[in-house]
């Protein structure tokens, strides 16, 4: 058509040239349709339009911004497209504050939005966590936009967006109430999705999963796309929930989403990696035809987890013979294997190559990792100078990683240095704190303890209660320290004191220093036997079959003693046991643990 548009000369008619350019620019053929806008003698706002929203279409911002630019030098009148397409831009990016920007000079020029403008408008309130002007943009929509009935096509884009952005902003009580607000027969996938999204990254990943499966029991069977069920995953992932993220997969590999979907594949490598299946997790990534950086870096934060900095190492080789050039977040995955390996010098090397040979800039993160490679390490001195030599100011993260090596190595003087830089940043974070009272307890600084514990309940900080979770035939038990709540409570309590009593008998010891109260030693084992990890290790040889591993999920670090007890245990019993806490996973089989001691 474009040939006889030329031979015909019909191309100097405007409205051809930008049905060509518009058509080259929705196929993402823009050098294509940048050819034709240049060569067309008479050009109008639609021309630009099309441009510019081919540009934004296929991630060419830039380009779209500097046509948008340029539109404006050249006095081109803009219309409501023209804005909603650099909105829509900025908001993809994640560039929230610069879509807002925008969005006040559209305003100012008197233009009204469309529905398209609102929807970009609200992903950038998202972006940004800007609750207050998305809530005015909700009152707009409902003042301007949303029709009385509700049966307008338009009016379920605009609450899609509306439930996305107040899920995002944390509001996810008030997004859930707009998703029951809309019959379920009028519900498409990207209601579904924005709203299991919300939960599985700002709100509760078990409501994530509960509202998963309502999908397939409505009457009006709405089948879940690539992001539904990356968001589904993201959801097992967080809580370790291995059986429900296999399912999930099965139904992938039934409907041949991995195939066409990369990152539903990337998700998979995660979520095993997360749940303690490392192994299957390699398996996928092997299946993959196509290999982006995200793979190899979530295999690569997999073998991190786990403590396997030798096969992270390997797997960063592979990446850069692929000719895949790594990124900062490649780095970070890296620089966390090697501290959760003990490999000090191969991280530092990596950390000296970020810039010379890559070109990437360390960020507060990078650091925060070295400090902690070094703090395990018992380098505490080069860590704090590691600190001030920082070309930016240091961040609570790390202040909290020359904590934690302060806690491991019982470095009190230091450990109260960065202590006291936290409260000066004002974190109020309660690990920091709790991190602290550690080092003052193992110390018998008893009176400092009280003065931290003090000190939280005036600034209003609570510790979070230790929460153990495990996977049984009939789904998953939580467990909270000295939790008498379960139905079969007095069966685990019975298993928990022969296994103690066993390990005992083989050289166990509390370490009661973990104890963290000024009670006497036998009181302080009475406390520890009570530990969340210990009651989900005991529920789990209850209800597991022998020789199938068990599975534990801690919300805060393991214990020293749980660690040392599970050690003893795993000599004792038929089981695997895999245990992930907020830092590592630790894998327990016949008297050793994967950690090695760094954790």
């Amino acid at each position: 058509v474009h040939g006889h548009a030329l031979r015909t000369m019909l191309i100097e008619d405007v409205f051809v040239g930008n049905a060509l350019v518009d058509m080259y620019a929705k196929c993402g053929m823009m050098e294509e349709a940048k050819k034709v806008f240049e060569r067309m003698k008479v050009k109008d706002v639609v021309s630009w339009n099309a441009m510019v929203t081919g540009y934004s279409r296929i991630g060419s911002f830039e380009d779209a911004f500097a046509l948008f630019k340029k539109m404006r030098q050249e006095n081109v009148k803009l219309n409501v497209v023209t804005w909603s397409a650099v909105i829509a831009g900025y908001a993809q990016r994640g560039h929230g504050h610069e879509a807002l920007d925008v969005f006040r000079q559209m305003q100012f020029c008197g233009l009204e939005p469309n529905v398209v403008t609102l929807v970009s408008l609200l992903s950038g309130c998202a972006s940004v966590g800007a609750l207050l002007l998305g809530k005015e943009t909700h009152c707009y929509t409902i003042k301007r936009v949303l029709s009385a009935d509700g049966n307008h096509p338009d009016d379920l884009m605009v609450i899609n967006a509306l439930i996305d952005m107040y899920a995002k902003c944390k509001s996810v009580n008030v997004a859930r109430v707009m998703f029951d607000a809309i019959a379920p027969k009028k519900r498409d996938v990207a209601t579904w999705t924005v709203m299991i999204g919300g939960y599985s990254q700002h709100g509760e990943a078990n409501d994530a999963l509960a509202l998963f499966p309502q999908m397939f029991q409505q009457d009006k069977l709405v089948k879940p796309n690539a992001f539904t069920l990356s968001c589904a995953l993201m959801a097992c992932a967080r809580l370790a929930a291995l059986r429900f993220g296999r399912q999930i997969h099965a139904y992938v590999l039934r409907n041949q989403y991995e195939m066409l979907i990369p990152f539903v594949a990337n998700c998979l490598i995660d979520m095993y990696s997360r749940s303690g299946d490392i192994d299957t997790a390699r398996v996928v990534f092997d299946n993959l035809k196509q290999r982006n950086v995200v793979s190899w870096t979530s295999l690569m934060t997999g073998y991190g987890m786990h403590g396997l900095g030798d096969k992270a190492h390997w797997a960063f080789d592979q990446m850069r013979k692929e000719g895949l050039a790594p990124d900062g977040v490649t780095f970070l995955v890296l620089l966390y294997a090697c501290s959760h390996s003990g490999m000090v010098d191969q991280g530092l090397k990596y950390f000296d190559s970020m810039s010379k040979e890559f070109g990437i800039s360390a960020r507060a993160e990078h650091y925060a990792c070295i400090v902690d490679l070094l703090g395990r390490a018992n380098r505490l001195d080069e860590a704090v100078e590691l600190i001030e030599g920082m070309p930016m100011e240091p961040t609570p993260i790390i202040w909290v990683a020359l904590l934690n090596g302060c806690r491991i190595h019982a470095n009190v003087e230091l450990g109260e240095l960065a202590a006291n830089r936290l409260l000066e940043l004002e974190s109020e974070k309660d690990g920091s704190y709790t991190l602290l009272s550690n080092i003052y307890a193992n110390a018998g600084r008893w009176k400092d303890v009280a003065r931290i514990r003090s000190l939280m309940k005036h600034t209003g900080v609570k510790k979070r209660p230790g929460c153990s979770w495990v996977q049984g035939k009939e789904g998953t038990a939580t467990f909270f320290v000295g939790d008498r709540t379960h139905p079969q409570s007095q069966k685990i309590y019975e298993i928990l004191a022969g296994l103690v009593q066993r390990i005992k008998a083989m050289g166990y010891v509390p370490q009661t220093s973990f104890a963290l109260h000024d009670v006497d030693d036998e009181e302080k084992g009475d406390l520890l036997f009570e530990h969340s990890e210990k009651l989900a290790l005991a529920y789990g040889i209850l209800t597991t079959a022998p020789g199938t591993p068990i599975r534990i999920t801690k919300n805060l670090r393991i214990c020293g003693d749980c660690h040392s007890a599970i050690t003893f245990i795993s000599m004792i019993i038929n089981h695997e046991i895999i245990l992930r806490d907020s830092n590592r996973f630790h894998h327990f089989k016949e008297g050793s643990c994967s950690c090695k001691g760094y954790w």
